[in-house]
């Protein structure tokens, strides 16, 4: 639960600090979910790390806020709070990501069990759905609920669909899945209510992996359609550790 500390000025780029427990500071840009919060919370969180605050742990950007864990017998939160105001305020939303990543999908079939009722519900036939959702630019707005689980923004208006009534006790790992005007990518197998339309071999979260989380707050993500040969292919690779997700400076 957090304390709230602080008051939000007029300035848009100044966060609400608040307090969460003795060892942790939330930066809070705003209550809406949105890509123009989103790009103050990932470009506060750069400027963050690249400064090297002393005492500051671990940096977790979130939809709106941003979430500092930090040591209190080596920095006072005051101290804390007065280094990090100035970054917020002089710190530009950046729109320009690190990675853009190409990911493989086989969409429908035993891969996405709901692409044919996702299409019934927007009339729209599955192909349709396919095209979509894969020539869609989503971007990674914050990884979170399980080790790699990806949150995406960008879900094309026309495929905002509810999340199912009864959820499923279990889902794959690389489930590519919709739920109200978000989209995501499931790092391991997990109870789920979102709409699954298919599945990737890339693994989101592989602890094999000198940095284990595939994907990054700010990244974008495009989706390609592949057979289920093709994906049989891609997991048979993935599965001895090798990169099946293709990636690029964002421009």
């Amino acid at each position: 639960m957090t304390q709230d500390m602080g008051t939000q000025t007029d300035h848009p780029s100044t966060p609400r600090f608040l307090d969460a427990g003795d060892g942790h500071l939330v930066c809070e840009f705003g209550q809406d979910v949105s890509e123009e919060i989103n790009l103050k919370v990932v470009a506060l969180a750069r400027a963050v790390s690249a400064a090297r605050l002393a005492g500051v742990q671990e940096v977790l950007p979130t939809y709106r806020s941003l979430l500092l864990r930090y040591d209190p017998l080596a920095v006072e939160r005051e101290a804390l709070v007065a280094a990090i105001a100035p970054l917020a305020a002089a710190t530009e939303a950046q729109g320009k990501a690190a990675r853009r990543w190409h990911v493989p999908v086989a969409y429908g079939g035993k891969h996405g069990e709901d692409l044919e009722d996702v299409a019934r519900q927007h009339g729209l036939t599955t192909d349709e759905v396919i095209a979509l959702h894969s020539g869609a630019s989503f971007r990674v707005f914050m990884i979170g609920f399980a080790p790699g689980f990806t949150y995406l923004g960008g879900l094309p208006e026309s495929l905002h669909t509810p999340r199912r009534q009864s959820p499923r006790m279990m889902t794959p790992a690389g489930s590519i899945s919709i739920g109200g005007k978000q989209a995501a990518v499931a790092s391991i197998p997990t109870p789920s209510g979102w709409n699954l339309l298919g599945r990737t071999p890339v693994r989101a979260f592989d602890p094999r992996r000198n940095h284990p989380v595939l994907f990054a707050a700010g990244d974008f993500v495009s989706f390609h359609a592949i057979s289920p040969a093709e994906f049989d292919r891609l997991s048979a690779l993935a599965e001895k550790g090798e990169d099946v997700a293709e990636s690029e400076e964002a421009a």
